[in-house]
């Protein structure tokens, strides 16, 4: 199944509950949290309270992608504000291995996000704690930025891997996901798409509208 994640970092942060009613409503899969630390990337964004606020505001599952330094500090913090899912940066962490069995341990989805210029490789000895990859098609920090064309090729290199080693990993794009890079994306084997102001929050349409538009892309409508 092929699944929308808005990007609540896009959000109406004075709207927040009108917003999330409104994407409940228009049949989103799942949240996408952005958590920056002002270190790993050049921005700083929401954080546990706002989890936490969410959490009380919808059933959906919530995705929380930590793009901070040793993000292993916060696991059980945002494990408490109500995450089903965590994703931590390859490159924030020593240990890789064991911050996502804890992830795992605690009863959510363990995820390793990987920057453009990462290689694959950082995965080969992780595989066996991972539910899902992201794959960023821009480099992390912010929204509006212009979708890596290389990164259709790390896509399929990542599902070609997936499918050898027979294993049960989604895959998550997140950067610049809208109408111009929805089909190859899901042509290369992604499956869960970051809806931000490409595509949800898309200006001079509501987020009933953009959701319907972006479900259409993903069912291979135009």
């Amino acid at each position: 199944m092929l699944k929308i994640a808005p990007s609540l970092m896009c959000t109406d942060l004075g709207n927040v509950e009108k917003d999330i009613k409104e994407l409940d409503e228009a049949g989103i899969d799942l949240y996408h949290i952005d958590i920056m630390d002002g270190t790993f990337v050049p921005n700083f964004t929401l954080g546990p309270d706002f989890v936490k606020t969410v959490r009380e505001l919808t059933d959906k599952p919530l995705d929380i992608h930590i793009m901070a330094e040793k993000p292993e500090r916060f696991i059980d913090l945002f494990h408490q504000a109500g995450s089903d899912m965590i994703a931590i940066h390859a490159e924030t962490t020593n240990n890789l291995q064991g911050t996502l069995t804890k992830i795992q341990d605690l009863g959510m989805k363990a995820g390793v996000a990987i920057n453009p210029s990462t290689p694959l490789d950082v995965l080969d000895y992780v595989y066996n704690v991972i539910d899902y990859v992201v794959i960023m098609t821009v480099n992390p920090g912010f929204a509006g930025q212009t979708f890596i064309p290389e990164m259709y090729d790390k896509i399929a290199n990542l599902k070609a891997e997936i499918t050898n080693r027979n294993l049960n990993i989604e895959i998550m794009v997140d950067g610049n996901i809208g109408k111009d890079t929805i089909p190859k994306s899901k042509e290369k084997g992604a499956t869960i798409f970051v809806g931000g102001t490409s595509s949800v929050y898309k200006s001079g349409l509501s987020l009933t509208e953009n959701v319907k538009n972006t479900r259409n892309l993903l069912n291979g409508g135009e």
